[in-house]
């Protein structure tokens, strides 16, 4: 059983008290990183250990941000060796000059005490203005500590980029146990960051492909319980499982609406696989194609408007769109190779994908039209994307082959800071939260 507090339970507006801590736009607007392709330096940025009456809480806390920022690509914090002090404190102005002469462009200050609760106050500075960019109060039940330090992170990235964060978010993907020919396959659920596994099903019936709702508390993810794949919901509070109906031989291939009150997945029956649309709580789907091809890995656009899907109605896996209430596909993959595992992105503007061509696995994206294909990863073997929330950073799984396994990697748009998911085991098919509650 899986029970976060809700981000409104967490973020709470700047207190009274705090008037003075307020954002800045002025200086919000003097000081903010601008990507537009791979080539890019990171900003240099400062975060000393934050002011606590327990240091080491203090210092573990910062050392989330610092990592989280590092992580992101887009940041460059200063070794807490070299800074000029060792310690930030939110209810003080810094001395700029001195700061200034370590040559960062912010600083982030914060406090945070741990009690019954834990209360955290954060400042974010231009450094070269000499100005406050945001100043934001904090508080959290002191199980779920490490959020502070998730939300202080998302809050500086957004400031400092114009982009929402990513950093409060979970993931949930298969982990991989046992011997490479019988691996046990079982849902587990991680934060963005790889700390607080825990695992959702007990690995006695294989699980795969596990797909979040908008909502977070609600899974779609494929079953062999029965020895033929199901589409299965999983409620992460209550734990509870469920079969969303017999419609076929197969149901697979599940994901659900922006909305969340829709899922959209695959039917085998009679030797065809097609799309099928199911409103939660009905016990009818409606069919969404109807060929004679295979057509899978259903994924919804965000305003819920169009779906993009995979099929092999041309002779090959190629990816196309259509409206959600089905009719009119076309098809948008035409570079070589086939094309599978379509998703869109959160923002709109972008498909991610698996390419497979000359014996390699490539994860990449193109605008919905087709256009603008920009191959981000490649490897041995290479599947699965998924979008963190803002729409700037892609996570997927990658197997070397051999007796290796798959692990889970992560990619920005731009095909750069490539970098490997820390799991306890191997991990391959993840799905990335919404921002949290």
């Amino acid at each position: 059983m899986i029970i976060m507090p809700t981000r409104r339970a967490v973020l709470k507006t700047a207190l009274a008290g705090l008037a003075g801590m307020a954002m800045n736009s002025s200086a919000l607007a003097q000081l903010q990183i601008v990507v537009s392709g791979a080539e890019f330096t990171p900003l240099p940025i400062a975060v000393p250990d934050f002011a606590s009456s327990d240091p080491t809480f203090g210092r573990e806390v910062a050392d989330i941000v610092r990592a989280n920022l590092r992580r992101s690509g887009l940041f460059s914090p200063l070794d807490v060796n070299s800074m000029p002090a060792g310690v930030g404190n939110a209810g003080t102005t810094p001395d700029f000059a001195v700061w200034q002469a370590t040559n960062v462009d912010a600083l982030i200050m914060g406090q945070v005490e741990r009690g019954a609760n834990i209360q955290s106050s954060v400042r974010v500075w231009d450094v070269r203005a000499g100005s406050q960019i945001i100043g934001q109060s904090y508080a959290t039940d002191a199980q779920s500590w490490r959020r502070i330090a998730h939300i202080v992170s998302d809050a500086a990235y957004s400031a400092l980029t114009g982009e929402s964060g990513y950093f409060d978010t979970r993931v949930v993907y298969v982990a991989e146990s046992g011997p490479k020919a019988n691996r046990v396959k079982r849902l587990a659920v991680i934060d963005q960051d790889g700390a607080n596994l825990q695992y959702l099903t007990s690995g006695r019936s294989l699980a795969l492909t596990p797909r979040y709702s908008s909502n977070q508390n609600m899974l779609a993810y494929m079953n062999y319980d029965d020895g033929q794949p199901q589409v299965y919901l999983l409620d992460m509070s209550s734990g509870r499982q469920q079969r969303i109906g017999n419609f076929g031989q197969m149901t697979f291939s599940p994901r659900f609406s922006p909305d969340g009150k829709q899922i959209a997945f695959s039917v085998e029956s009679g030797g065809t696989t097609n799309l099928y649309l199911l409103e939660l709580g009905r016990r009818r789907p409606v069919q969404l194609t109807n060929s004679a091809a295979i057509d899978t890995a259903p994924s919804f656009s965000p305003d819920g408007s169009k779906i993009t899907f995979e099929s092999d109605r041309g002779g090959a896996q190629q990816i196309y769109v259509m409206g959600a209430g089905g009719g009119g596909a076309q098809r948008i993959s035409y570079g070589e190779g086939s094309y599978s595992t379509p998703v869109w992105s959160p923002k709109g503007d972008l498909i991610a994908f698996t390419r497979t061509q000359g014996g390699q696995f490539h994860i990449g994206t193109m605008k919905p039209d087709g256009s603008g294909e920009r191959i981000l990863a490649s490897s041995f073997h290479a599947e699965g994307p998924t979008w963190a929330p803002n729409g700037r950073v892609i996570m997927y799984f990658s197997d070397p082959g051999g007796n290796d396994g798959p692990r889970l990697y992560s990619v920005d748009v731009w095909g750069r800071n490539q970098q490997q998911i820390a799991t306890e085991t191997f991990a391959s098919d993840p799905t990335w939260s919404p921002l949290l509650g």
